[in-house]
C-alpha cells in the first residue's frame, strides 16, 4: 500500500472503534439505573458543590465534592469528557451540561463547562455528574488524518513518506564529539540522533534503561538551538511526569490541558499556575467577578416581570458578556506572551489542538510514551512540526482499543511500531538501571534478543533480610492441583481468585517478617484483572495490621505501568480445566508486570492454566532452570 491507502485503512478503522466506542457508551448510560451507573463507576451523585467561577477563556467551572460512597472505584480521569445533571431533570437528556474533567483527587473533581453560561440549576439543589462520549477526541484525529492525506509538496508530505517507510530520514554529520558525562554510550549515542536528525529520529528504551532520563537531556540540548520545542505524551499522567522531569533539569516548562493529579510542584507549570503570579491578571479576575456578579443578577427572580424587567435583564447580560469578553482578550494577551518566553510547551496527543496553540508551528515535536498512542492520535502534533521526535517500547502495554474487528484490522498498530519496524536508523537504549539480572533475564530473552544488560550496581542487588532468609530475586509459586479455580463476578465480568491472594498473603508475611527493619522494602500487588485487585483491597486492610502504613500498593498492571517497587507479587488468577487464559495472552502486559520488581519478583499463578501457553511454558522453564520454582503447598 501507498501513504494513503495505508492511512485511509486506519481511518476506516476509526470509524469502526467510534461506532463501538459509542454502543458501549449507550449499554453503560442509557440503559442503566442511576444508582447502576454509580455502582459501574460511570456517575458521582449526589455531589455538594464546592466552589464556581470563570477559568481560562469565558469558560465556568465548577468543584465538586462526592458526598456519598467514598470509597468506590470510578473511571473518571481528567480530560474525560462528562455531562452534569440535575434530580430533577434526570429524565430530560437535553438538561445536561457537558464538559471536560480538570482534574480529580479522590473524591474531589473540577470540571470546565464548553459554554459561555452557568446555568442556574447547577448551583441548586442535587446535582450529580457522569462519563459521556467524547466526541472531540475522533474529530481531531479524523482532522489530522485527512491534513496528512491532503498534504503534498509539503514539509507535512515529506514526514509522511518518512514516518511510514517510503523515504529515508536524513541526519546532519556531526563534526565534534558529543557526550554527557551521567549518561550510558547508548544514552548518549540517542541524543546525537535526536540532534543531529533532519527529520525524524526514533529511540526504542525497554524498561528502566533511562529514556525519559535520555529524553531530558536531549531536549535540554534542543532548547539551547530552539524554542519552544513541543513535548507530548498520549495521557495526562505521562504529560505530567514530562513536565516534572524537564522543570527539574531547569527548564522553563509551560503544561497546557488537564491534569492527573493535583500537586503543588505540578500546579506551578500549568497556565493557571503560571497566570497566577502575572500582574495583568488581578485585573482580569476582576472583571470576571464583576461579570459572575452581573450574570448572578441576571438570574434572579422577579415577581412582576414585564418588558422593563425583561429590557434590564438583557443589557445586564450584556454588560457581564462585555466584560469577559474584554477579560478572555487580555488574558489571551497574557498567555501568548507566556507560550513564546517557554523553553517548552508540554500536553497530550489530542492537547496539541488546545486553543492557545493550534495554530502554533514548531519546528521540534517530541512525543514520549508513542507506543501506546494509536496512530491517528500521534498525526495531531506531527501536523505542526518540521522535525519529529519518537521514542517508547513497543514491548510494552499498546493503545486501548474496545472494538475487536478494529484491533484485528490494526488499529492496535501504532505509528512507532511501523517506524521502528521500517525506518533504518532506531536507537536502543541497552542498560537498565532498575533490576536483578534475573528479573531482567526473561523479558530479554522474549522481547530484546538478549541485547539489554544490567547495570553493575542492579545486577546483583538482593533484599535486606535476616540471615537464612530466601532472598531470591524471583519465585513463581505454582498452584496446580490445589484446586484453586477462578470465579467471575458476574456484574463486572472480571475474573478473581481468592485462594491466590490466600497464597499470596502467607508470603508477604513471611517476607515481612524477615525484612530488615532498617530498610524495609516497598512493594506492590499487581493483577491483570480488577476484580482481583479489588478482592486483595478488600481483604489486605483487615489482614495485615500495618496496612497501609507499610509501603505496599494494589494496582491493575495497566494502571501501575511506569512505576518500580523493591518487590511486586503477580497473582495471575486464571485456574480452569480448559486452559482458558483470556487477555493474558497478551504478553506485552506480562513484560510490563515482570519488569516492575527492582529486588523480587514474586509470581503466582497455575502452570497446568498457563502452560498451554508457550509465552508461560519458556516461563516456567526459565523459573525452573534457575532455581526458582516453588509450590503453594509450601504456604498453605
Amino acid at each position: 500500500m501507498n501513504s494513503n491507502e495505508e492511512l485511509r485503512r486506519v481511518q476506516d478503522l476509526m470509524k469502526i472503534e467510534k461506532e463501538e466506542e459509542i454502543r458501549q457508551y449507550q449499554l453503560l448510560l442509557e440503559q442503566l439505573t442511576l444508582n447502576e451507573r454509580i455502582k459501574k463507576g460511570a456517575c458521582w451523585f449526589p455531589l455538594e458543590v464546592e466552589s464556581s467561577g470563570w477559568g481560562l477563556g469565558e469558560h465556568p467551572f465548577i468543584t465538586v465534592l462526592r458526598t456519598k460512597m467514598f470509597d468506590m472505584p470510578h473511571k473518571f480521569r481528567a480530560g474525560q469528557v462528562v455531562g452534569v445533571f440535575a434530580e430533577q431533570f434526570l429524565s430530560e437528556s437535553k438538561m445536561i451540561e457537558y464538559g471536560v474533567v480538570h482534574f480529580v483527587d479522590k473524591n474531589k473533581m473540577k470540571i470546565i463547562f464548553y459554554g459561555t453560561d452557568l446555568p442556574s440549576w447547577v448551583t441548586r439543589g442535587r446535582i450529580g455528574v457522569q462519563l459521556a462520549f467524547d466526541e472531540r477526541s475522533y474529530i481531531e484525529m479524523d482532522r489530522a488524518l485527512r491534513q496528512v492525506m491532503e498534504a503534498k509538496g509539503n514539509r507535512l508530505a515529506e514526514l509522511r513518506e518518512i514516518l511510514l517507510g517510503h523515504a529515508p530520514a536524513y541526519f546532519e554529520r556531526m563534526d565534534y564529539s558529543f557526550e554527557i558525562p551521567h549518561l550510558n554510550p547508548s544514552q548518549n549515542e540517542a541524543v546525537m540522533q535526536i540532534l543531529s536528525a533532519k527529520d525524524v529520529a526514533v529511540v526504542h528504551g525497554p524498561p528502566g534503561t533511562g529514556k525519559t532520563t535520555t529524553l531530558v537531556e536531549a531536549i535540554k540540548q534542543l532548547a539551547k538551538r530552539e524554542s519552544p520545542i513541543l513535548v507530548c505524551a498520549p495521557s495526562n499522567p505521562a504529560t505530567d511526569l514530562l513536565t516534572e522531569r524537564l522543570a527539574k533539569s531547569g527548564l522553563n516548562v509551560v503544561r497546557i490541558g488537564n491534569i492527573s493529579r493535583v500537586d503543588e510542584d505540578l500546579l506551578k507549570h500549568t497556565i493557571e499556575g503560571i497566570l497566577d503570579d502575572r500582574p495583568e491578571m488581578k485585573e482580569v479576575k476582576k472583571m470576571k467577578i464583576e461579570a459572575a456578579g452581573l450574570f448572578r443578577q441576571s438570574e434572579k427572580f422577579v415577581r412582576n416581570f414585564g418588558p422593563k424587567e425583561r429590557e434590564e435583564r438583557r443589557d445586564t447580560k450584556y454588560e457581564a458578556r462585555t466584560l469577559m469578553q474584554q477579560a478572555k482578550m487580555l488574558e489571551d494577551y497574557v498567555i501568548e506572551k507566556i507560550l513564546s518566553e517557554a523553553d517548552v510547551i508540554c500536553c497530550t496527543l489530542v492537547g496539541a489542538m488546545n486553543r492557545y496553540i493550534e495554530k502554533r508551528k514548531f519546528h521540534t515535536v517530541v512525543i514520549d510514551e508513542a507506543a501506546q498512542a494509536l496512530e491517528p492520535a500521534t498525526w495531531i502534533p506531527i501536523c505542526k512540526a518540521e522535525k519529529v521526535i519518537l521514542a517508547g517500547d513497543p514491548f510494552q502495554l499498546p493503545p486501548t482499543v474496545k472494538s475487536m474487528d478494529a484491533a484485528k484490522g490494526g488499529l492496535a498498530v501504532t505509528l512507532f511500531e511501523k517506524a521502528v519496524e521500517r525506518l533504518e536508523k532506531v536507537q536502543l537504549l541497552n542498560v537498565q538501571y532498575r533490576m536483578h539480572e534475573l528479573i531482567m533475564g526473561f523479558s530479554n530473552q522474549e522481547f530484546y534478543n538478549n541485547q539489554l544488560m544490567a547495570a553493575s550496581f542492579v545486577a546483583k542487588w538482593t533484599l535486606s533480610m535476616a540471615d537464612g532468609a530466601d532472598t531470591r530475586p524471583v519465585e513463581f509459586i505454582d498452584t496446580a492441583g490445589c484446586s484453586f479455580d477462578e470465579k467471575v463476578n458476574p456484574e463486572t465480568l472480571s475474573s478473581f481468585n481468592p485462594e491466590e491472594y490466600f497464597v499470596l498473603r502467607q508470603h508477604l508475611d513471611n517476607l515481612l517478617t524477615l525484612a530488615s527493619a532498617e530498610q524495609r522494602p516497598s512493594i506492590a500487588i499487581i493483577s491483570p484483572y480488577r476484580e482481583q485487585v479489588q478482592f486483595i483491597q478488600d481483604h489486605i486492610k483487615k489482614d495485615f495490621d500495618h496496612y497501609p502504613d507499610d509501603d505496599i500498593t494494589v494496582d491493575t498492571i495497566d494502571s501501575f505501568q511506569g512505576q518500580e517497587r523493591d518487590v511486586v507479587y503477580i497473582t495471575m488468577v486464571r485456574s480452569n480445566p480448559e486452559g482458558e487464559i483470556g487477555f493474558l495472552k497478551d504478553t506485552r502486559r506480562m513484560n510490563v508486570a515482570m519488569t516492575r520488581a527492582k529486588k523480587k519478583l514474586v509470581v503466582i499463578g497455575d502452570s497446568a492454566t498457563l502452560g498451554g501457553f508457550k509465552f508461560y511454558s519458556r516461563f516456567l522453564d526459565y523459573c525452573e532452570e534457575h532455581g526458582c520454582y516453588a509450590t503453594a503447598w509450601e504456604w498453605m
